[in-house]
């Protein structure tokens, strides 16, 4: 096996191919790659609801980084592709995906607002965590999980590099091994040849997102 050949499976294993079918509300979940706002302004154009939460504030990777919480940052990039402000709600305190729903909640019951059903906007890596820790924390909520629609190979970026990229799905993978045991979320069947290729980049170097022991 090799980092490229591991790496694949672990990206493939995070993605969790949900058909998008309309919902109350498109829901981003705060993180360093803007490229989400891109997806939820395809999914707004698209007409698949009618409301967008944008929620981030300042996380492992964007503390010191942004200037701004990520959330305001998601809605100017989504206003500069056609969203209307008026349909936009901003949650900027978040930092981790647990206060991301927490918050979203908050947000929600301050403007009255009942929400049944939501379109999460997450990286790609980190779609099946995002929908693990929505079915935990807000179970009556019915979810569908997308993000932006790239490939592996063209994930990368100058920012993001294909090694950062690698590193932070190794860790979200022991997340999604270890948080069940937490209560952060529930739990993931994990196949056979994903917990290979995590031990294999786990060896190759690949720890820096891992949790601390």
């Amino acid at each position: 096996m090799t980092v490229s050949e591991a790496a694949q499976i672990v990206w493939d294993y995070h993605h969790v191919h949900h058909d998008l079918a309309p919902a109350d509300m498109i829901w981003a979940l705060g993180s360093h790659d803007l490229r989400v706002a891109d997806r939820v302004a395809e999914l707004w154009h698209a007409g698949l609801a009618p409301r967008v939460v944008l929620s981030g504030g300042l996380g492992n990777f964007t503390e010191g980084v942004f200037e701004k919480p990520e959330a305001e940052l998601f809605a100017e990039r989504a206003v500069a592709l056609g969203v209307p402000e008026a349909v936009l709600m901003i949650e900027p305190r978040s930092s981790n995906c647990g206060e991301n729903v927490l918050l979203t909640q908050a947000l929600l019951a301050e403007h009255g607002l009942q929400i049944s059903s939501a379109i999460a906007v997450q990286k790609p890596y980190m779609e099946r965590r995002t929908f693990a820790t929505i079915r935990q924390q807000w179970p009556g909520l019915s979810v569908q999980v997308t993000s932006p629609q790239l490939s592996f190979q063209a994930y990368p970026t100058e920012e993001i590099s294909r090694d950062d990229v690698v590193r932070i799905m190794v860790g979200d993978l022991q997340r999604l091994m270890e948080y069940p045991k937490m209560g952060f979320m529930i739990p993931q069947e994990i196949p056979p040849a994903v917990r290979e290729a995590f031990d294999f980049l786990v060896k190759s170097g690949y720890t820096g997102h891992l949790l601390r022991q």
